[in-house]
């Protein structure tokens, strides 16, 4: 009995103890709570410490207002062409309306879920293998606004619909990495091709301006080949005529008798049988005519010379031929012509350039004085020089 008013107050503390924690609750940051007051909805809770009335009022439901994102496992869906397909999706979703949320939907999340699901099976119903692989995007932008539209009566947004994966059967995928590795087969052979027609239009394009350009320098050595050809044998015979000229003057001038000559053509005879193939040579019949010409010839020498002196007045050494002179006054004649030629290219400049001036100057305004420089170039354009050729030898 002396107990029991102790445990009286302990009693009374701990119902004010409850009657205080249901009284006070504190809502955290961007949560909403939903509150009944005997079964019936009274009010929500902003985040903060709120009052209520103990025993009366019930938190039913704490609603989280940020953005939730739940991911739905992959489920088989039908495409136009009767291929399954398995695609794994992802929500991003928001509370708008913590009461709707509470009291539309008994479970919003699996709501979601389901009318994922169906509008996917819609969705993809109309669409082939292939348009289904490459418009993601286009799916993504569908699904999101039938199902903002279907949720927002449950005071729910979808911001996002977001589709992971799209996987076709095995068998699918084997024939498109197939077609994948063949095409790429067909890539790399045309860029191989392509690489060796260029190639080979790049060697044929050379090979074609190598032979032009050898057929032109081919062309270009002849000419050059057959012009020094031309001109060695202008030279030679320009040679053989003025040796023949100059034997044939020395011959005149020495005035030979028939002695001489029947003398050289017995100096002849051994050439004559000199040859490799002369295996029989015949002695001509004007050999025993020379001899008998030269031993009177040589006779009446013998007798002339005792009775009379030699009269040397009759021979004539002939001039002799100096080429290199001749060579020096051909290429002097040649630089004064050249010289001549620039001295009157000069000439026509410098008037050509006068008539420009005059023709430019204001009409009021005298004429400039000539320079000195100019001058003797005009007098050399109007006057040339007269260029003597030097006399040939051979004409002397």
């Amino acid at each position: 009995m002396e107990y029991l008013p102790l445990i009286i107050w302990i009693l009374v503390a701990a119902i004010v103890v409850a009657v205080l924690v249901r009284s006070v609750r504190v809502i955290r940051q961007q949560q909403v709570a939903v509150v009944e007051r005997l079964g019936k909805f009274r009010r929500t809770l902003d985040p903060g410490p709120h009052l209520l009335v103990p025993f009366i009022d019930t938190v039913r439901y704490t609603m989280d207002m940020r953005e939730a994102v739940v991911p739905f496992p992959p489920q088989g869906v039908i495409t136009e062409d009767n291929l399954m397909v398995n695609i794994d999706s992802v929500i991003y979703f928001q509370v708008v309306d913590p009461v709707r949320a509470a009291y539309e939907a008994q479970n919003y999340i699996q709501a979601i879920e389901q009318l994922t699901q169906t509008t996917l099976r819609n969705i993809i119903g109309g669409l082939d293998l292939e348009q289904t692989l490459v418009s993601r995007e286009e799916i993504n932008q569908k699904l999101r606004s039938v199902l903002d539209e279907a949720t927002g009566k449950w005071g729910i947004k979808v911001n996002r619909v977001e589709l992971r994966s799209i996987e076709p059967p095995a068998t699918i995928r084997d024939a498109m990495e197939k077609g994948a590795r063949a095409e790429r087969d067909k890539r790399a052979a045309i860029l191989i091709a392509e690489g060796q027609r260029q190639s080979q239009i790049l060697s044929a394009s050379g090979e074609k301006e190598s032979a032009i350009l050898r057929a032109q320098g081919d062309r270009e050595a002849a000419v050059l080949r057959a012009q020094a050809d031309r001109q060695a044998a202008m030279l030679r015979a320009e040679g053989d005529a003025q040796a023949i000229s100059t034997t044939f003057s020395a011959i005149h001038a020495s005035k030979p008798t028939q002695g001489l000559l029947a003398y050289q053509y017995l100096q002849m005879l051994p050439k004559l049988a000199r040859g490799e193939a002369n295996k029989v040579w015949i002695i001509p019949s004007e050999l025993n005519e020379a001899l008998k010409g030269l031993g009177t010839i040589a006779g009446n020498a013998v007798n002339a010379i005792a009775t009379e002196p030699e009269d040397v007045s009759e021979f004539a050494v002939p001039k002799k031929v100096d080429v290199f002179a001749e060579i020096q006054a051909q290429k002097a004649a040649e630089d004064e012509q050249s010289q001549k030629s620039v001295q009157e290219a000069i000439a026509e400049a410098a008037a050509i350039e006068g008539r420009r001036a005059a023709a430019l100057r204001p009409q009021g305004e005298s004429p400039a004085i000539a320079s000195p420089e100019s001058a003797p170039q005009r007098a050399v354009g109007e006057a040339p020089e007269a260029r003597t050729e030097p006399e040939s030898p051979a004409q002397g």
